[in-house]
This record gives structure tokens, sequence and C-alpha cells, in this order.
């Protein structure tokens, strides 16, 4: 008769495999890389741009290259960037919160999964999602709004199709609107208020509140949330 830690360790087999089987579901998130050390390997068009949007979230990048793209070296003598301009070596990903294996060469991009890997590194591996332990979805901004599309690797060319559609209807309107229910947030954890989630969602009438804000009748707009969020809006004054 086999003990206890005996069908255990017979049946995890069977649960690693049934893993595998299944097709990966992304856990999303969203990082503060601000500030923090970023690997680019590969300079070329690809690599440019996922420069281009670790930039845009203010992250300190570097990028391995021996041949980066014009832009690459312009951002380089900006400053903007630090280039290393040869080929990527083992060590190269030292103190780096994410990196990003970008280039045309196989054979290299899977060096830098690997040692991302060992140094317990998030890796993204561009047009290669089996071995990267995150993907990049196709998303754009409006302020400090941000809207993103995945299909877990399967189709970035529908990713960026949806986040297009998405771009046309979601205006630069969404995003005078948040600075005013982020007031009207203080608001209420100033006063010691907590609004439940199903409250919020029956106040944010969206179309009624970017109507008021392109007027300008900001207080107009905070006054109705405050109605509707709190029993007895008087006592939320200020």
């Amino acid at each position: 008769m086999s003990t206890a830690a005996e069908r255990e360790y017979i049946h995890k087999p069977d649960a690693c495999m049934n893993m595998k089987s299944k097709p990966i579901r992304y856990y999303p998130i969203f990082l503060n890389i601000r500030g923090k050390k970023c690997v680019v390997v590969g300079g070329g068009e690809v690599g440019l741009r996922k420069v281009k949007t670790l930039l845009d979230s203010g992250a300190n990048v570097t990028v391995i290259s021996p041949t980066p793209d014009r832009e690459i070296t312009k951002l380089s003598k900006e400053r903007t960037i630090h280039l290393v301009q040869r080929d990527y070596e083992a060590g190269d990903l030292k103190g780096a919160v994410i990196a990003v294996a970008a280039t045309d060469v196989k054979k290299i991009n899977r060096n830098v999964a690997e040692e991302a890997r060992k140094a317990r590194v998030p890796v993204n591996v561009a047009d290669d999602s089996k071995p990267s332990d995150f993907i990049i979805p196709s998303s754009f901004r409006r302020g400090d709004l941000t809207v993103a599309v995945s299909t877990a690797g399967v189709s970035p060319a529908l990713a960026r199709k949806i986040r297009t559609r998405l771009e046309e209807r979601f205006g630069e309107e969404y995003a005078s609107l948040l600075p005013l229910i982020g007031e009207v947030r203080s608001i209420l954890k100033k006063r010691g208020y907590t609004a439940s989630a199903e409250a919020w969602q029956k106040a944010l009438d969206l179309d009624l509140l970017i109507a008021l804000t392109q007027k300008g009748r900001l207080k107009k707009a905070k006054d109705l949330l405050l109605t509707r969020l709190i029993p007895d809006p008087e006592t939320m004054k200020i």
C-alpha cells in the first residue's frame, strides 16, 4: 500500500501534463516600471516599437544591438536610452526588471529567454509567446486611461484591429473625465465614506458626465456624482 506522500508524487506528473495541455490564460496586470531598468535585445523595427512602449511608461531603457535602427541611435545620442552597440552577452540582464528579446535570430532570442528565466527576470520574446513570461497587448492611452487588448498571442493582427476600433470610440474626452472622478474619490475619502463598486457603476453615466465636462461644467458633473454616490450629499460639501 502506498503512503500519502507516494500517492501525491504519483499524481503530480499527470497534473503537470494537464497544465501543459491547456492553453495559457494570461493574468492581466499593469506594472509600474518608472525609472526601472528594462533591457531590449535587438535594435531593429520591432525593437524600436518595444523601446517606445517602455519609454512611454517611464522606464530606464537599455538597448543591446550591434546594428541599431537609426532612430534608436538618435535616442541614444539624446540620452533618452542607454545603447550597448554589440552582440548580446551573458550578464546583460543584470539589474533588469523586464527583458525583451526582439532580434531576428531565434537562437539569440532563446538565449535571452533562458538567461532571463535563470535570473528570474520576466521576459517577452517578440512574435513568440511560448518562451515568453508575458506578452505585450495592443493598447492606446487617453491621458491616464489605458485600454489594452490581447488575444493571448494567437493573433496580434486581430488585437490591433479591435484596438483601432476602440480608439475611434474612446476619444480624448475620456482623459478629462479621470481628474474629475479622482477628485470625487478624494472627497469621499476625506469624509470617511466608501461607495460600493455597484454604486459607482450606477453613478457613472458616461455620456452625461462627458457632455458636462466638455461644456466646462465640472462642478455640475462633480455634484451629480456625489449625489448619486452618497445618501446625503449635503454632508459631503466642501
